[in-house]
């Protein structure tokens, strides 16, 4: 199970469900939750899929909302993980996120 610290602005549009994709450097977790953890804050959804390439090849024009909700265009989604990383080679994986359905 993934764990995965998070900004206090990306826990927010995680929990908000305004971000449904969650990209981060490296190869895949294995398990089929994702707990995202910010201090304190804890929240577990429940991964529907996974995506594992180079930066271009899980963040694109189609998607990119969903990873940053807040960027204007997909070269600002781009910009936010070279600020994160500073340098963006290799394999990323894009975590495909939803809340768990309640069971009646």
């Amino acid at each position: 199970m993934p764990l995965l610290y998070a900004r206090k602005e990306v826990f927010q549009w995680v929990k908000s469900g305004q971000k449904t994709i969650d990209v981060r450097k490296g190869q895949p977790q294995n398990g089929d939750d994702a707990v995202f953890q910010c201090g304190p804050h804890v929240l577990r959804l429940r991964i529907t899929g996974k995506e594992v390439g180079k930066l271009a090849d899980v963040v694109r024009l189609d998607n990119y909302k969903r990873v940053i909700p807040t960027a204007e265009s997909l070269d600002e989604a781009i910009a936010y993980f070279y600020g994160l990383y500073g340098d963006c080679e290799g394999v990323f994986t894009a975590y495909h996120v939803e809340p768990h359905r309640a069971t009646v």
